[in-house]
């Protein structure tokens, strides 16, 4: 039972996640059936798997024993209003692919430590031209993703159009600084 392969824009920044972090594990939020955590286990990272699909994480699982790699599950809904699952400074990174909910965007910048590495990618409103999703709740607005982080390091960022299924994406790779700073300026790849 080979897992589903990860994300391109993960595997091109894997090493920050592998080397010079904080201690502590990396999450993968909303992570699902755990393609992106698994394939992150599997390069020796201690990695969290979240989601609020018992079944999802039960999959995660099975594939991790099958590879025979370790790999902790969190069942957990992220969407309760007016609640922060996330332990604050709990993770030394946090990966997050397909999945919006703004209100958890503040938990998610407390849950890193500083000097902690977030990669992001999600849907983007152009994505409509394209079908699904369409509901305006799990689509980015032009640079909202990249303001939301704004006072971060930003290591990469791009918004467009990518291939191969044609799909509208925002993606953001950004470390916490150490220190709270002002905005910062970025480059921004379109």
């Amino acid at each position: 039972m080979e897992p589903e392969a990860p994300s391109p824009l993960l595997i091109q920044f894997s090493e920050l996640l592998l080397r010079d972090l904080p201690p502590g594990p990396i999450l993968d939020l909303a992570g699902g059936a755990g393609r992106n955590a698994l394939w992150l286990a599997q390069k020796g990272a201690r990695v969290v798997c979240c989601d609020r699909s018992r079944e999802a994480l039960s999959c995660a699982q099975k594939k991790a024993q099958t590879l025979g790699i370790s790999m902790e599950t969190w069942e957990v809904d992220l969407e309760v209003p007016g609640t922060n699952p996330l332990p604050e400074d709990g993770f030394s990174g946090v990966i997050v692919f397909r999945y919006l909910y703004r209100p958890l965007i503040p938990c998610i910048k407390k849950a890193i430590k500083p000097g902690g590495i977030l990669i992001y990618e999600t849907f983007t409103v152009e994505q409509r031209r394209f079908g699904k999703p369409r509901n305006p709740d799990h689509l980015l607005e032009p640079g909202e993703l990249l303001g939301w982080f704004s006072h971060w390091i930003v290591i990469h960022y791009f918004e467009g159009i990518l291939p191969d299924p044609p799909r509208a994406m925002a993606q953001l790779v950004s470390r916490k600084p150490h220190v709270a700073l002002g905005p910062l300026p970025v480059s921004k790849d379109e």
